[in-house]
């Protein structure tokens, strides 16, 4: 193993969700063939968004009508942001950028549109990431692979989720089937069945991850705090019923994958129907656990509904943020208690660097002229090679 990594290349993953709160870099290792990659984590970083810098991608991520140059300013704004953050965590392992074979930047999504409307007479779908890769390559002097998403668009897919062809490759086992969990702020699950190949692969987003969540203890804490911590508020609260209830009908979450969410389902609009219309006032802690309940609940379900009749799972996976939750993640052990349950830790895989780690992978198999996406997964009429290159 040291002699392969002997042999590696560096790369470093940028990525920054749904949740809109900061820029996560993972600086790798990388070794192995193609379709059993070797990745060590060499450092991890995550820098944050002041609060100005993401009061103005919600606002471009709103849906309202925003003038063309606000759009333009802030793609090459984040573009700086997150060469600092290349750079960052290029300065905490002590390598210079310089040796990066690649970077690979999925880039602040503020439009996503999975599923096509009709154009000027043609059926279109389109997502939209910003952070200007012409500025990451310019200020790191390294290749930079970005705009994942547009060529699964292009062949006919969704665009997302990408990362389950990361999944397979890291996590696949010929005796035991496995789900892959990622709880970000949209949360999606892999499905790798016992011994399969990559057209056997099933991946989907189930439904909010954090977004409710996080919205809600920004919104109770006047913007203090960004999430609950821990599920600490949401524990001493109790389950709305009706609320849920009325929550889980949302029609999301009874389609077929492939799918794919973002904050056009999940975002305010959703929030403010299914939390807090009517005039009964609920506490913070009450809403904060149906909100807790929601992710829970729609996670089980979609691998019941969905995955169950198709595969046999004996282990889940769990890596993003909300795997620091530990009241959701006792909730999802008790919805399913036929899987044992692991953080992506257990791996190597930390959970919090898991989909920057994803994105080095990626860029890296773009150098290499092969596929990033999965179209059993995202619906695309073929394998594609994925993003645009900038070069050194």
């Amino acid at each position: 193993m040291a002699e392969e990594f002997a042999r590696s290349r560096l790369a470093v993953g940028l990525m920054s969700g749904t949740s809109l709160d900061a820029v996560d870099a993972a600086l790798v290792r990388l070794a192995g063939s193609s379709d059993k990659p070797r990745v060590r984590l060499v450092a991890f970083t995550s820098v944050r968004y002041s609060l100005g810098v993401r009061k103005r991608i919600l606002h471009v991520a709103s849906g309202e009508a925003i003038p063309a140059r606000e759009i333009s300013q802030l793609n090459f704004l984040l573009g700086e942001l997150f060469a600092e953050a290349a750079l960052r965590v290029c300065r905490k392992a002590r390598i210079s950028p310089h040796r990066l074979s690649v970077i690979g930047s999925h880039g602040q999504t503020v439009f996503h549109q999975g599923f096509a409307t009709l154009e000027a007479g043609r059926k279109i779908s389109s997502t939209l990431q910003i952070a200007e890769p012409a500025v990451i390559a310019e200020r790191i002097r390294a290749p930079v692979v970005a705009n994942f998403r547009t060529r699964d668009i292009a062949s006919g897919g969704q665009g997302a989720p990408l990362v389950p062809l990361v999944d397979y490759l890291l996590f696949k086992d010929r005796s035991k089937g496995t789900v892959t969990l990622n709880l970000g702020g949209i949360a999606n699950v892999t499905v790798i069945p016992a011994g399969a190949g990559p057209e056997e692969v099933l991946g989907f987003d189930t439904g909010p991850g954090n977004m409710v969540m996080d919205a809600l203890a920004r919104r109770f804490t006047h913007g203090r705090k960004d999430y609950d911590s821990g599920g600490r508020l949401a524990a001493q609260g109790k389950v709305l019923e009706e609320r849920l209830s009325d929550a889980l009908r949302f029609p999301f979450f009874r389609e077929a994958p492939p799918k794919s969410a973002g904050r056009e389902q999940f975002g305010d609009e959703f929030i403010k129907r299914y939390f807090f219309s009517g005039r009964k006032r609920e506490s913070a802690q009450d809403l904060l656990r149906t909100a807790n309940e929601l992710t829970a609940r729609t996670v089980a379900e979609a691998l019941r509904n969905f995955v169950w009749p198709r595969a046999s799972i004996g282990r889940l996976i769990v890596s993003g943020g909300g795997a620091h939750n530990r009241l959701l993640l006792k909730k999802i052990s008790e919805l399913m208690p036929e899987l044992d349950v692991d953080l992506s830790d257990a791996f190597g895989i930390p959970v919090d660097a898991k989909e920057a780690i994803a994105f080095a992978i990626l860029a890296d198999r773009t150098l290499q002229g092969l596929p990033g996406n999965l179209p059993a997964v995202t619906g695309a009429r073929r394998a594609a090679v994925l993003g645009s290159i900038h070069p050194r």
